[in-house]
């Protein structure tokens, strides 16, 4: 379906704010999502001629747009969701808690196994979210992690993960975009300058291994535990499933996920295996979703863990759980498509690029702090750094800065993923509150100030980074700067539980 972009000057920054800003008021999302969309359509219907039936019209023709643009990512979020139903069903997610419950007693263990996990899965972020939410979760509900920290740690090794693997749905999507021949080397070349995906895998095993939190995540953590001591011991409960229960589903799932997006990217063709992950990631996924569908049918049925009737109703009961995430994503890609393919929020915000008069060392701080506002607000890192690569590829060649196109192209991606990273109307933000159960604004509430000391760090860095052209000296005094800092909130948070006790 073909939309026509109006420019509409600083009103198209307005959908985005007033959908983030009733969301954290009024702490529900559904309504404000769809107001932000309806108000964007509205300013497009004004500035079009056209009323208000039309805007109506309009907003629904953009939600079936999303929908069919994004029907393998439906398709694979209710299979695997269907799997995971089933898994716990079964006894195999008790079984697997119990076993691993054994073996990581603590919550630093638990939470680094969290990390770990969520590094190896680096192929592409919300199939990261799902599958490590879907493996983790029987274990931190265990040792009374909370669901947001879960989620705070999901969300943290995937985005930024996936923006610096070599192998990754994002590496090709990002060296599709630079006009350079060899793009991939150009990608390469940004990883160091990277600054906000390096210093949030420091960000995450600080907090991992120190295991003293801030802020909302502090008060989570406490409600956590206070909850587990007011509850039933529901480990007494025995079940027929055993570890292999959840396993095999999901191992075959990874595995066959993989082969997937190489099948249908054309890697047993000839194609590259980088390229051939890199071209349709979700149908791949999707094959991965249904792999591990069948492998547990064959797996619990002729066992007896469930009959055929109570399988197909697990995977209905599944399908339904996914629902309400779902209509999250519907309406938090309509709301992006306002702003991408009818105000030009995007194109409002990069011209400040294009138009700065300040000195050439600013350019890759001011570049990283208007990715990160343009990915906050459209929920979008693709999309964002997909747009502004080529303009800042251009400022580079035309303004003789050509010396700081890697360490511009860095900030670029940095910026993109910190406000993908904490966007509550972003697909990856909405994928992990999922994976980890958890809902979805109490996930953005508690990661918002840890992404963002993160992002204030990475500021000071890219300051330094543009009048230094190196990314060494920005990862030292950034690694030194974020771990004086959370050291400092611990030792206050450890006077304050003094005080409480």
């Amino acid at each position: 379906m073909e939309f026509t972009m109006i420019e509409t000057g600083w009103l198209s920054v307005l959908p985005p704010i007033i959908a983030i800003a009733l969301a954290l008021i009024t702490k529900e999302v559904y309504s404000s999502l769809f107001i932000g969309l309806f108000s964007g359509v509205l300013i497009y219907s004004f500035f079009n001629g056209s009323g208000v039936v039309a805007a109506v019209s309009t907003s629904f023709d953009l939600m079936y747009s999303k929908i069919a643009d994004n029907a393998y990512m439906i398709i694979f979020l209710a299979l695997l969701w269907a799997v995971v139903m089933l898994v716990s069903k079964s006894g195999g997610s008790q079984a697997y808690g119990r076993w691993a419950g054994a073996r990581l007693k603590t919550k630093r263990s638990a939470s680094l196994a969290t990390s770990l996990l969520g590094v190896l899965i680096f192929i592409d972020d919300g199939f990261n979210c799902l599958t490590v939410g879907t493996v983790m979760r029987p274990i931190t509900d265990r040792l009374h992690i909370s669901r947001e920290k879960l989620a705070y740690i999901i969300d943290a090794t995937a985005a930024p993960i996936c923006i610096i693997a070599p192998v990754s749905s994002w590496a090709v999507a990002v060296a599709s975009e630079v006009s350079q021949t060899d793009g991939f080397n150009v990608f390469l070349s940004t990883i160091p300058y990277n600054l906000y995906a390096l210093l949030t895998i420091v960000m995450v095993l600080m907090i991992s291994i120190t295991g003293k939190d801030f802020g909302p995540m502090k008060k989570a953590e406490e409600r956590a535990m206070k909850a587990a001591e007011n509850q039933a011991d529901e480990d007494q409960l025995q079940t027929k499933g055993k570890v292999i229960d959840l396993v095999l589903p999901i191992v075959v799932l990874v595995v066959c996920a993989i082969l997937g997006m190489a099948y249908v990217g054309g890697f047993f063709k000839g194609v590259s295996f980088s390229e051939a992950i890199g071209y349709n990631p979700t149908a791949g996924l999707t094959l991965g979703a249904f792999a591990g569908l069948i492998t547990a049918l064959l797996l619990y049925l002729p066992r007896k863990l469930m009959t055929a009737r109570e399988f197909i109703e697990s995977i209905v009961g599944g399908i339904g759980n996914i629902v309400p995430p779902m209509l999250i994503l519907i309406l938090s890609w309509s709301l992006g498509g306002v702003c991408r393919q009818l105000i030009g929020t995007g194109q409002f915000i990069s011209g400040f690029v294009s138009r700065t008069s300040l000195p050439l060392g600013f350019l890759p701080f001011l570049i990283f702090i208007i990715a990160a506002l343009m990915s906050f607000s459209m929920g979008t890192s693709w999309g964002t750094f997909g747009m502004l690569i080529p303009i800042i590829t251009m400022i580079c060649e035309a303004d003789g800065a050509g010396h700081l196109l890697i360490p511009a192209l860095g900030a670029t991606l940095a910026g993109s993923v910190y406000g993908d990273h904490c966007s509550p109307i972003s697909d990856t933000t909405i994928l992990s509150s999922t994976g980890a159960d958890c809902k979805h604004i109490n996930h953005v509430e508690t990661q918002l100030p840890y992404a963002t000391l993160v992002a204030i760090v990475c500021a000071v860095g890219y300051l330094i980074t543009g009048f230094t052209n190196t990314p060494w000296i920005s990862l030292a005094v950034g690694i030194v700067l974020l771990i004086g800092i959370i050291l400092i909130l611990n030792k206050k948070g450890w006077k304050e539980d003094k005080q409480l006790q």
